[in-house]
């Protein structure tokens, strides 16, 4: 614990003078309002959550392949010996999990080509995310999406994905990449449970084909072929990745050579995928998170109602300045009570602009969801948003200042 907490305390203290990387959001290495929960919301927010789930999913089915390597080695066992289809896979064609197996990861045939994928994780990086989900996958493999609606990091468990798929569709081919072309990153669903496979006995193949399989049908099947339409969440591919058939079954173990041939992809047969969703959103989605929330403390919709609540305020006060001017009341220091309205209204439209509100900053605030609020405790976030919380409230005060002094200057005429 005490190393863990030594590590953490590291991690934080290399960031004190820089952004969080894609890889640190990942490995849940960051803190608020840049961490993975508050990522979770801002994809939801756009309807594009499904391809993070489908990462951290192929994550934990990685966790899991990588624990039951592990489990055979400590059986005293070799991955030869108890799974000969695979090693002779990973030999010929590489393996993700060379060193975990007993490959030689200096050797040939240990790494896998990336060539139609292009790599964008350093060794270092796949370290880090391996690292993050091992405890969980020694005691017991569950999806690491996080679902808002309970704690901020809360994780909320679900059955067997076994009982979810009892009678799963099946082809008589093998997998096959090609199909049709979903929508890119829009499809909407409702909240739903992670995958749950309990650790109470060891980790077996059929387990490893369970995983899978969900995998396939709720992120990668067509629509048309799915057990339950709420269930399935096409992501989009290139056509060189898809994968339109998972010829295996979680109800019924391999017998035949194509089968255990077929079994043999399993460990790694969502790699090349889920790399191209991880450079998908590093690039894409990622750089908008942080210039929405390192930058900023608002969420769209709280943004559009304070330039409502703006636009009323600056009615208002100009309404009382207009009316105070042409009806010529005395004394004029009356007009001084301007500043009020043009005060909130200058707030409120500064605040839409920079997707900033500074009280909210000043007292340490992020919005999470429209009008609920998380403490800011990423240090260099908090610098930047101090910043430029100093910046708006500067602004508001020139603005404000100039208007009511702008009225009061003006002599009265009386109509």
């Amino acid at each position: 614990m005490d190393d863990e907490k030594r590590q953490q305390d590291d991690w934080a203290n290399s960031r004190k003078n820089r952004l969080p990387s894609f890889t640190e959001v990942l490995s849940r290495r960051t803190r608020p309002p840049v961490d993975l929960f508050m990522f979770y919301l801002f994809l939801q927010r756009e309807g594009a959550e499904d391809i993070l789930d489908f990462w951290l999913d192929v994550q934990q089915h990685e966790n899991l392949c990588r624990a039951y390597f592990k489990d055979v080695r400590k059986s005293g066992r070799t991955i030869k010996e108890d799974w000969p289809q695979y090693w002779d896979y990973a030999r010929r064609r590489g393996s993700i999990y060379g060193t975990v197996v007993g490959l030689n990861p200096d050797g040939g045939g240990t790494k896998r080509s990336t060539a139609s994928t292009g790599e964008m994780l350093t060794e270092q990086d796949r370290r880090n995310l391996a690292a993050a989900g091992d405890e969980k996958a020694a005691y017991g493999t569950r999806s690491t999406s996080p679902r808002p609606g309970g704690s901020e990091h809360t994780r909320v468990a679900s059955t067997s994905p076994v009982d979810a798929l009892d009678n799963p569709p099946r082809s008589s081919t093998p997998f096959s990449l090609s199909g049709r072309t979903p929508t890119l990153f829009n499809l909407r669903r409702a909240s739903r449970a992670p995958t749950v496979i309990p650790r109470s006995a060891a980790i077996t193949r059929m387990d490893l084909i369970a995983s899978a399989e969900r995998i396939f049908y709720r992120y990668l099947s067509p629509a048309g072929n799915a057990v339950n339409s709420n269930e399935n969440h096409e992501i989009y591919l290139p056509p060189a990745l898809r994968i339109h058939t998972f010829p295996l079954s979680s109800t019924q173990e391999p017998k035949s050579q194509t089968e255990l041939a077929l079994m043999a992809q399993i460990p790694d047969l969502f790699h090349a995928q889920k790399e191209y969703c991880f450079r998908a959103m590093e690039q894409d989605a990622f750089p908008r998170f942080l210039r929405a929330k390192a930058f900023g403390n608002l969420t769209p919709i709280s943004a559009l109602v304070r330039l409502v609540l703006g636009l009323i305020f600056l009615w208002i006060g100009l309404a009382v300045a207009f009316s105070l001017v042409f009806l010529d009341v005395h004394p004029k220091s009356k007009r001084f009570f301007l500043f009020i309205p043009f005060a909130f209204a200058i707030l409120f439209l500064v605040s839409h602009q920079y997707e900033l509100d500074p009280i909210l900053v000043f007292f340490g605030q992020s919005e999470t969801t429209p009008f609920r609020t998380l403490t800011i405790r990423e240090p260099y976030v908090k610098k930047l948003l101090m910043g430029r919380a100093i910046w708006v409230s500067v602004l508001v005060t020139a603005f404000t200042t100039a208007l009511s002094l702008l009225f009061w200057a003006v002599p009265g005429h009386r109509l």
